[in-house]
């Protein structure tokens, strides 16, 4: 089995790769696979962040992710602005904060 057949890549992450007139991938499927790899881990790893951040603070769960999602807009981030929106909406679903938007 290749590796490409062991993940799934959500409906909207590969939307952020996806050319919307002709309905194919802008980039090879190994390059969105890898790109989906590294958004699912950062996003795990920033619910510890987000929760700490809105424990200790009392912000509102959309102030925790807007600060989250300023943060992955400074170039060294490593992800893309499209991306960057994608992992702070992970973040969300993945604590539970459903409903809350940002940006």
């Amino acid at each position: 089995m290749s590796s490409d057949n062991q993940i799934i890549i959500p409906d909207a992450f590969l939307a952020l790769y996806t050319d919307p007139l002709r309905h194919r991938l802008t980039t090879s499927k190994e390059d969105v696979a890898q790109r989906y790899e590294l958004c699912e881990d950062l996003a795990n790893l920033m619910t510890e962040q987000a929760a700490h951040i809105q424990f200790k603070t009392g912000c509102q769960e959309t102030d925790v992710l807007e600060q989250l999602r300023l943060g992955l807009l400074n170039p060294d981030s490593g992800v893309t602005e499209a991306e960057g929106h994608w992992v702070v909406g992970r973040v969300g679903e993945l604590l539970g904060w459903n409903g809350t938007r940002v940006g």
